[in-house]
């Protein structure tokens, strides 16, 4: 799959697969760390950041994108300040 074809169904499948996965398991001891998604697979790694998770899924030869979280927030970043 190519950057270019990712889809606003594989964002919402991303999405999904991490709301049931959040709802089977305790997280607590995940708060802060980065959760990569994968809508094709259902599968979910984690890791410090973006960049730990791509180099994890780089040694399983994997380089389909997929959609990151970041645990116990509700957006993973945030441009700017809001006043």
């Amino acid at each position: 799959m190519k950057h270019s074809d990712w889809t606003q169904a594989d964002s919402r499948e991303a999405k999904q697969v991490w709301e049931e996965y959040q709802k089977q398991h305790n997280l607590s001891d995940r708060i802060g760390q980065t959760a990569g998604i994968d809508p094709k697979s259902r599968r979910i790694w984690f890791g410090s950041s973006i960049r730990d998770i791509v180099l994890q899924r780089n040694t399983e030869g994997l380089n389909s994108p997929i959609f990151f979280e970041r645990v116990g927030s509700e957006t993973y970043f945030r441009k700017g300040v809001r006043r």
